[in-house]
């Protein structure tokens, strides 16, 4: 039924690994059932409003096109990594909030020009001054919860001092593991569907992260902007657990499985 410890379905597995560890699941059972048929396609109606194979095929495809991930959270990391290579080192967060909204206000005024295309002229997209107002304070709150985040990580030590997470897209990958194993439980897809998309997420983690450890500081981080709403409760602390024990445990995929 496979249980591969090496290659790359193994690999893909273990990028699936924090949330099997939480579960408490084999984190290398390809073809496991996890709790049964009816309890997988439930899973899969509550959590995802998946109800055929249609609906999780596009999920499917979605997670490992990192599609769920939000856009706002990528904006803002995506801010703070050009900077971070502009001047070779640390952000400031008070110039990460500047050079944030900077961009913000200028993006807005760019689209509230009309432009003329092969398609012909597009339609400028005024926003109101409330609206634009409301936009910037959601991102300058959005750093801080990223920064307070990862503040709790390093102490914590599930992220490096004087790092910081480039990508949430890992949040997409980590579950698109999950998904293809939940889909060959539901009957949703064949083993080598699943297979497949397992192979795919490990891949597309491998080009976007350098390290298991970084991989899940992206994974956590993800997942905490999704459920944990700063509280650091059972969304973070059951994470922050399997983190330590991915990479610590001697029998760990993390340990065994090199990143590249």
């Amino acid at each position: 039924m496979g249980a591969p410890l090496h290659g790359p379905v193994a690999h893909g597995l273990a990028c699936g690994a924090l949330l099997s560890v939480r579960n408490g699941d084999f984190w290398n059972a390809m073809a496991y059932h996890g709790g049964g048929y009816n309890h997988e396609k439930k899973r899969l109606e509550e959590w995802w409003e998946i109800t055929d194979r249609e609906g999780w095929q596009h999920v499917q495809n979605l997670l490992l096109k990192a599609g769920l991930t939000s856009p706002v959270w990528e904006f803002v990391l995506e801010v703070r990594r050009s900077l971070a290579l502009d001047f070779a080192g640390a952000v400031e967060v008070e110039h990460w909030r500047q050079v944030a909204e900077r961009i913000l206000r200028r993006n807005a005024a760019a689209a509230a020009e009309p432009r003329i295309t092969p398609e012909g002229v597009t339609v400028p997209r005024h926003r109101s001054d409330a609206e634009m107002e409301a936009q910037v304070a959601g991102v300058q709150r959005l750093i801080g919860r990223i920064t307070r985040y990862e503040a709790r990580f390093r102490a914590d030590g599930l992220l490096a001092e004087g790092k910081f997470v480039r990508t949430v897209e890992a949040w997409d990958y980590g579950r698109a593991v999950s998904m293809a194993r939940w889909g060959l439980g539901a009957r949703y897809c064949t083993l080598q569907e699943a297979e497949r998309a397992v192979v795919r997420a490990g891949s597309v983690s491998r080009t976007n992260y350098r390290s298991w450890e970084e991989f899940s500081a992206a994974y956590v981080l993800g997942r905490c902007l999704h459920f944990d709403e700063e509280e650091f409760g059972e969304w973070y602390q059951d994470m922050l657990a399997a983190h330590r024990l991915l990479t610590t445990d001697p029998a760990s995929p993390w340990l065994n499985i090199p990143w590249k």
